[in-house]
Protein backbone atom coordinates (compact mmCIF):
# COMPACT_ATOMS: atom_id res chain seq x y z
CA UNK A 1 0.00 0.00 0.00
CA UNK A 2 1.18 3.52 -0.95
CA UNK A 3 1.44 6.68 1.39
CA UNK A 4 0.73 10.11 -0.32
CA UNK A 5 1.02 13.15 1.37
CA UNK A 6 -1.40 16.20 0.97
CA UNK A 7 -1.36 19.96 1.74
CA UNK A 8 -3.96 21.20 3.17
CA UNK A 9 -5.37 24.93 4.62
CA UNK A 10 -5.52 24.08 8.99
CA UNK A 11 -8.93 25.05 8.58
CA UNK A 12 -9.53 22.58 5.57
CA UNK A 13 -8.13 19.79 7.49
CA UNK A 14 -10.61 20.02 10.56
CA UNK A 15 -13.53 20.12 9.03
CA UNK A 16 -12.64 17.12 7.23
CA UNK A 17 -11.70 15.78 10.54
CA UNK A 18 -14.97 16.52 11.81
CA UNK A 19 -16.85 14.98 8.96
CA UNK A 20 -14.94 11.79 9.00
CA UNK A 21 -15.52 11.63 12.68
CA UNK A 22 -19.71 12.12 11.55
CA UNK A 23 -19.94 9.50 9.36
CA UNK A 24 -17.64 6.91 12.34
CA UNK A 25 -15.01 6.57 10.08
CA UNK A 26 -11.47 7.34 9.89
CA UNK A 27 -9.86 10.30 7.77
CA UNK A 28 -8.26 7.76 6.09
CA UNK A 29 -11.14 6.12 5.06
CA UNK A 30 -13.06 9.14 3.70
CA UNK A 31 -10.34 9.96 0.97
CA UNK A 32 -10.14 6.02 -0.10
CA UNK A 33 -13.90 6.56 -0.37
CA UNK A 34 -13.82 9.29 -2.50
CA UNK A 35 -10.81 8.56 -4.34
CA UNK A 36 -12.79 4.89 -5.27
CA UNK A 37 -15.39 7.02 -6.54
CA UNK A 38 -13.20 9.55 -8.77
CA UNK A 39 -11.82 6.43 -9.77
CA UNK A 40 -15.45 4.50 -11.16
CA UNK A 41 -16.19 8.02 -12.26
CA UNK A 42 -13.19 7.82 -14.35
CA UNK A 43 -13.94 4.32 -15.73
CA UNK A 44 -17.19 4.61 -16.14
CA UNK A 45 -16.38 7.65 -18.95
CA UNK A 46 -13.61 5.86 -20.33
CA UNK A 47 -15.93 2.90 -20.91
CA UNK A 48 -18.61 5.03 -22.50
CA UNK A 49 -16.42 7.21 -24.63
CA UNK A 50 -15.24 3.79 -25.96
CA UNK A 51 -18.92 2.62 -26.77
CA UNK A 52 -19.21 6.34 -28.26
CA UNK A 53 -15.95 6.04 -30.57
CA UNK A 54 -17.69 2.61 -32.19
CA UNK A 55 -20.57 4.85 -33.00
CA UNK A 56 -22.77 2.56 -31.72
CA UNK A 57 -25.09 5.21 -29.32
CA UNK A 58 -27.62 2.70 -27.66
CA UNK A 59 -25.13 0.67 -25.54
CA UNK A 60 -23.38 4.15 -24.22
CA UNK A 61 -27.33 5.72 -23.70
CA UNK A 62 -28.44 2.42 -21.60
CA UNK A 63 -25.41 2.64 -19.79
CA UNK A 64 -26.47 6.30 -19.02
CA UNK A 65 -29.92 4.83 -17.80
CA UNK A 66 -28.79 2.49 -15.93
CA UNK A 67 -26.95 4.92 -14.05
CA UNK A 68 -29.11 7.30 -13.50
CA UNK A 69 -31.37 4.26 -11.95
CA UNK A 70 -28.76 3.78 -9.37
CA UNK A 71 -27.53 7.51 -8.52
CA UNK A 72 -31.34 8.06 -8.25
CA UNK A 73 -31.85 4.60 -5.74
CA UNK A 74 -29.04 6.08 -3.81
CA UNK A 75 -30.04 9.63 -3.17
CA UNK A 76 -33.45 8.49 -1.77
CA UNK A 77 -32.26 6.10 0.50
CA UNK A 78 -30.46 8.55 2.10
CA UNK A 79 -32.51 11.75 2.51
CA UNK A 80 -33.47 12.05 5.71
CA UNK A 81 -36.95 12.01 6.75
CA UNK A 82 -38.45 15.95 7.38
CA UNK A 83 -41.74 16.16 8.83
CA UNK A 84 -44.01 17.96 6.95
CA UNK A 85 -45.03 21.66 7.50
CA UNK A 86 -48.03 23.49 6.44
Amino acid sequence: MATMTIRLPDAKHERLRLLAERQGISLNKLVEEWASMALAQFDIETRFMARAARGNTEPGLALLDKLDQHFNQNATRRRPNRPETD
